[in-house]
């Protein structure tokens, strides 16, 4: 029986040529998964696939030639931002990326079932995210890869247990082990100063209260509001049911500070499945800068769609843009 793979199944297929990282071939074969039809004609490559995870996932967890040093790990940026996901044990980190994502990481219901590192794509509308699942940080486990990721990736999800009374002291454990290796946790409005003098990893962040469904009075989340409704805003979710879940895509775009733009050919219709994705305040510049340097170098005027307020008005090059601006460059 044919297999009958779709053109991007084919085109997601094409990215492992180049794809270095135990990691980033992870995160194609997840997305295969996810893109292959599901028939008979095509079993054996499912099995495939998955025989080809289960390899990468075991070379992942050989011990580190560092020793001392622990797992240390180079996950490049995708998409339209990297977010950590962060938490201690059994707070159901792995489930909740499994539903954003549709990818398959291993789930289970005892401690440290993630063990390495491991990116995952969730989309978003018609943008991606990585999210990166992380061992679980206790008193004991921190190890210097875990915070090397955690510093370079452009915000945060805490889980925490809403199931669990001691959810707070566990909490707190984790943010005094980050601190000691400068890393703190923000706000989702967080701006950083042009003149920080100390070197901190600020963070934005979300503190999610997993598993809702199973605090029904609401107790352990009034606990968690109370301790740390002050620092940044607590999200009631719940992996297992999938409460709360669209709502915190949204919120996890929010949370990177990005806008999303579109570059039009002069005479032709917008392409509204291929944003560029630029940080808020980037220009009509910035996004020709996106486009390719030659652009940015030569550009004579643009025009630009709004909704509401421009309708293919001439702009300056420092017009700052909004999400779903439509830009057509001249040059």
């Amino acid at each position: 029986m044919a297999a009958n793979l779709t053109p991007q199944y084919m085109e997601e297929e094409k990215k492992l040529r180049t794809a270095t990282t135990p990691q980033e071939k992870i995160a194609i074969y997840e997305e295969l998964l996810r893109l292959i039809p599901k028939h008979k004609g095509t079993e054996k490559m499912v099995a495939q696939h998955r025989a080809k995870i289960a390899k990468l996932k075991e070379e992942m967890q050989k011990p580190s030639s560092t020793g001392k040093h622990g797992v240390s790990h180079i996950i490049d940026k995708q998409g339209g931002g990297q977010v950590v996901v962060i938490g201690p044990p059994n707070s159901g980190k792995s489930l909740l990326i499994k539903k954003l994502t549709g990818a398959d990481p291993e789930v289970g219901d005892y401690p440290f079932t993630t063990r390495v590192p491991a990116p995952y794509m969730m989309k978003f509308e018609n943008v991606k995210i990585q999210l990166i699942d992380l061992p679980p940080i206790t008193a004991e486990y921190l190890e210097s890869g875990q915070v090397e990721l955690i510093k370079v990736a452009d915000a945060a999800l805490i889980a925490a247990d809403a199931a669990n009374p001691d959810s707070p002291g566990l909490l707190e454990t984790l943010f005094a082990r980050l601190k000691e290796k400068k890393v703190e946790f923000v706000s989702e409005a967080y701006v950083p100063p042009a003149d920080e003098a100390v070197r901190i990893f600020r963070k934005r962040t979300l503190l999610l209260a997993n598993k809702s469904d199973l605090d029904p009075g609401g107790e352990n989340r009034e606990a968690l509001k109370f301790f740390f409704e002050a620092q940044f805003p607590l999200v009631s979710i719940s992996a297992e049911t999938g409460e709360g879940l669209e709502e915190l895509r949204r919120r996890i775009f929010d949370l990177l500070h990005v806008i999303r733009a579109y570059s039009k050919p002069p005479g032709k219709k917008v392409d509204h499945d291929d944003p560029h994705v630029l940080k808020r305040g980037a220009n009509v510049l910035d996004i020709a800068r996106s486009v390719h340097k030659d652009f940015a170098e030569k550009l004579a005027f643009a025009r630009l769609w709004r909704e509401g307020k421009f309708n293919g008005q001439m702009v300056t090059r420092d017009e700052v843009l909004e999400d779903q601006d439509v830009v057509e460059l001249h040059i």
